[in-house]
């Protein structure tokens, strides 16, 4: 059994906006599609133009789709604490960028698609991310790194818009 260290970098932003508005933000930019759909196109694509194509007609304005969300702050509120806080995960991504980082580093389809984190707290709503460039770093390939420095760039634009 191999083992790897891996040091994480998380950013995160604090936002004074309202919970919802910060989500409705985020959903507004990245595509939400049927993923019955989605995955249906996925298995028909014979071709790599015809792959494009799906997930091109899946991605939002931010080139990111979401591929699931999970509320925690529901099912915390549902086991009874009617004090918790709203938290909501969103799982999110481009199948063409972990492409990209895959064939570079297998690994890499691990953290993919990332998640943003959207939870409230005393200060402000908090907006959080990790950095894909970090989770990947102790693979070492320069170029897998360089896509996964983009979508950070990408997803930290996201998140400061959203804020």
């Amino acid at each position: 059994m191999n083992v790897r260290d891996v040091s994480v970098r998380r950013l995160s932003i604090v936002s004074s906006r309202p919970f919802d508005e910060v989500v409705a933000r985020l959903s507004v930019v990245i595509g939400r599609p049927d993923m019955i759909l989605f995955r249906k196109a996925l298995t028909e694509a014979q071709t790599p133009r015809q792959l494009e194509a799906a997930v091109s007609a899946a991605i939002g304005p931010s080139e990111l789709m979401e591929f699931a969300r999970f509320d925690a702050g529901e099912v915390l509120r549902k086991a009874g604490d009617t004090q918790a806080p709203r938290v909501l995960r969103l799982l999110v991504g481009n199948p063409l960028i972990m492409k990209e980082m895959a064939k570079l580093v297998p690994d890499a389809a691990s953290y993919a698609p990332v998640t943003l984190l959207v939870d409230a707290r005393a200060d402000g709503v908090h907006i959080s991310y990790d950095s894909m460039a970090s989770l990947i770093a102790p693979y070492g390939s320069t170029q897998a790194s360089s896509v996964a420095e983009a979508l950070d760039a990408k997803i930290e634009q996201l998140l400061r818009a959203a804020a």
